[in-house]
């Protein structure tokens, strides 16, 4: 199951994702590293990037629903994980797929925006959410703060890398370069500088922590799109490292020791009912890393059922309360995860070989294209400080205030599985995961 880059039939478009979240947004110029053959593609259709979209408080938008996408995702790729620690990017998972609307072909673009959570909306729409949500997650609306020491904790980069036998179609380069701020390169995909290039490029735009995305390229590959993002912030309030101090974590395989953070004191913003313990910790670019520890045990079982409406709730009905909490620090490196059948099972319809919905969608040329899988990398880690995360997807083709209730304490103990959200500012699910063994 666990293969780099698909392997494609005769004349299909392979396109591969990488994804991560760095400081500051990228606007799209390709990573560090590729600058020499930076937009050869573009500059072969001599195109210029329209200004990125502001959010515009005076034009209603269609509802896109990005939550419901990145639960479902997570519940499956959780129930897979099984007892082990989890870790994933939806965000990552969902930007490429988008992108891909735009080279999607009917009825396929209709599907294809109802599993991304756009059901009844267009690929305009679409499109505009994808852009608004670059603009507010790299904050690229405060860079004239930069001056004075303001910095976005992610960057977003995207890129399409075209085979040199092939021609990227200018309407699908326009609308990835305007919304998705997509760089574009030349490449020869029938050599290992086409590996290292991709590799290359995912490096760069995860700080490194995201290596060795692709081995090799399937003989018949023609483009592959990346996606990346790094994410990288502190705390608003940082835990005291002297207070650190080893205890028992029960994990499901036995009881093991680790490194606990401690906090006590409040006001904190605090959720609880019959199933578990919610809180979240802020940081300080306004994203939020949700820790919610069930009273049964069983984080895979609590990720698998959570829905958006059931989040919704507890954001909204969080009180602010004084109280301890007791969270282990944790690092977790995916490995590679297989999303193909994952992803098949939620609904995309780009995998359809046979009818091949990408075709001349994303190229000129008239032949069969389509997605044939899809694969991640992804890491976090959480410690006095803060938080960083990377992650990187490979497809081979965004507070409310809460209101604020008297006081209540109470004692939270993450000595248990507990599952984390991080959300961006914008308020999308970046990373999801599940901590059986810190």
């Amino acid at each position: 199951m666990k293969k780099l880059l698909s392997i494609i039939a005769a004349g299909a478009l392979t396109l591969s994702l990488a994804s991560c979240a760095v400081n500051g947004g990228n606007g799209g110029n390709g990573g560090n590293g590729g600058n020499e053959q930076r937009l050869q593609a573009f500059a072969r259709l001599d195109l210029e990037a329209a200004p990125l979209l502001a959010p515009d408080g005076t034009k209603e938008y269609p509802a896109i629903d990005t939550a419901g996408f990145a639960l479902k995702l997570s519940a499956a790729l959780a129930q897979e994980a099984g007892d082990g620690n989890f870790v994933c990017s939806p965000f990552s998972a969902w930007l490429p797929f988008a992108a891909l609307a735009n080279g999607a072909k009917p009825p396929y673009k209709a599907e294809l925006l109802t599993v991304l959570g756009a059901q009844g909306a267009s690929e305009t729409d679409l499109n505009e959410f994808a852009a608004r949500a670059l603009y507010d997650l790299t904050n690229e609306q405060m860079r004239e703060w930069d001056a004075e020491g303001y910095y976005s904790p992610i960057r977003i980069a995207n890129a399409i890398f075209v085979g040199n036998d092939v021609t990227l179609k200018r309407d699908f380069a326009q609308k990835f370069l305007d919304f998705y701020r997509g760089a574009a390169f030349n490449v020869d995909f029938d050599s290992q500088e086409a590996v290292d290039a991709v590799n290359r490029w995912a490096s760069d735009n995860t700080d490194g922590l995201i290596t060795d995305v692709i081995q090799k390229f399937d003989p018949q590959t023609v483009a592959a799109i990346v996606n990346a993002i790094y994410f990288s912030d502190r705390w608003t309030q940082e835990f005291n490292p002297d207070n650190t101090r080893q205890d028992t974590f029960h994990a499901p395989g036995g009881d093991v020791n680790a490194d606990f953070m401690f906090r006590e004191g409040g006001p904190q913003t605090y959720y609880e009912d019959d199933r578990l313990q919610a809180l979240p910790l802020s940081f300080l670019s306004g994203g939020e890393l949700y820790i919610l520890l069930p009273k049964d045990g069983d984080a895979a079982g609590l990720l698998q059922s959570l829905t958006e409406d059931y989040f919704r709730e507890i954001q909204r009905d969080s009180i602010r309360a004084t109280g301890t909490l007791l969270l282990p620090k944790f690092e977790i490196a995916s490995g590679l995860i297989e999303l193909t059948d994952v992803l098949r099972t939620l609904g995309i319809p780009l995998f359809d070989e046979k009818n091949a919905p990408l075709t001349q969608g994303v190229i000129e040329e008239n032949i069969p294209t389509w997605v044939s899988s899809a694969i991640q990398k992804a890491y976090i880690m959480i410690d006095e400080n803060g938080a960083t995360a990377a992650a990187v997807t490979a497809v081979a083709i965004g507070a409310t205030s809460m209101p604020l209730l008297p006081e209540e304490e109470f004692e939270m103990k993450c000595d248990r599985p507990f599952v984390f959200l991080l959300t961006g500012n914008s308020g999308d699910l970046l990373f999801t995961g599940v901590v059986n063994q810190p």
